[in-house]
């Protein structure tokens, strides 16, 4: 058996937009190397990074507390929640945008992080990224939060159709204690099942997002 590393998450980028609205990123030296050379031994040097960044930026997970005031943050929630978890990853046709319980038929979704693949992901950096992108509908997440999915998350702009201002994913999914990460990416390098999923967001407390290092491990036979 041999195994390999799947990274799913997007790069994190000066001047990069995540959520149209949302400000991107502004990323640059607290400390340069130039600037340290002063602290240091001749020919050693250091450079201290600045970020300033809202939490919806990149790949990240939302916690319950994103959507609920009483909902367990982001240093509440369990490893157990978020790493070593099983996966099975749902196809979506590129055509379909309202995605139904009807996908999730007959699939054992049980304590396993369900990851659905719309190939969403190929619009990101473009504009088209934000508009008309795939959701779950409420009877979809339904289903997830009565089959007691561990983990849910998607490759596009949002979990929710945005122009439902009630947002019954993330409502039901976190209200249910169901950890969900969006703008996922390369979910076509995953097989259908079989790969234990990560996702660890910073322990932050009364935060309910953070950008996440999302990946799979993917055991082979040789």
């Amino acid at each position: 058996m041999a195994s390999r590393l799947v990274d799913l998450s997007h790069t994190v980028e000066h001047g990069m937009v995540t959520y149209e609205g949302l400000p991107a990123p502004a990323i640059s030296d607290f400390m340069s190397r130039e600037e340290s050379r002063d602290r240091y031994s001749p020919g050693t040097e250091f450079q201290v990074g600045a970020i300033t960044m809202v939490a919806n930026t990149g790949t990240y997970v939302d916690a319950p507390f994103h959507r609920f005031a009483d909902g367990k943050d982001l240093a509440d929630l369990s490893l157990e929640s978020l790493a070593d978890l099983p996966g099975a990853v749902v196809r979506i046709p590129r055509t379909t945008k309202s995605i139904n319980k009807d996908v999730l038929k007959d699939l054992d979704l049980h304590q396993k992080a369900v990851l659905f693949h719309t190939g969403w992901d190929r619009y990101w950096r473009t504009q088209q990224y934000f508009s008309g992108h795939p959701f779950l509908t409420r009877d979809a997440s339904e289903l997830l939060v009565n089959q007691k999915a561990a983990f849910v998350g998607i490759d596009s702009y949002n979990i929710d159709d945005t122009r439902d201002g009630s947002r019954p994913a993330h409502t039901l999914l976190l209200g249910a204690g169901i950890p969900v990460c969006e703008h996922l990416c390369h979910l076509d390098r995953l097989p259908d099942d079989g790969f234990r999923f990560f996702a660890v967001p910073v322990r932050v407390k009364k935060f309910g997002s953070f950008p996440v290092r999302a990946f799979a491990v993917v055991t082979e036979k040789r």
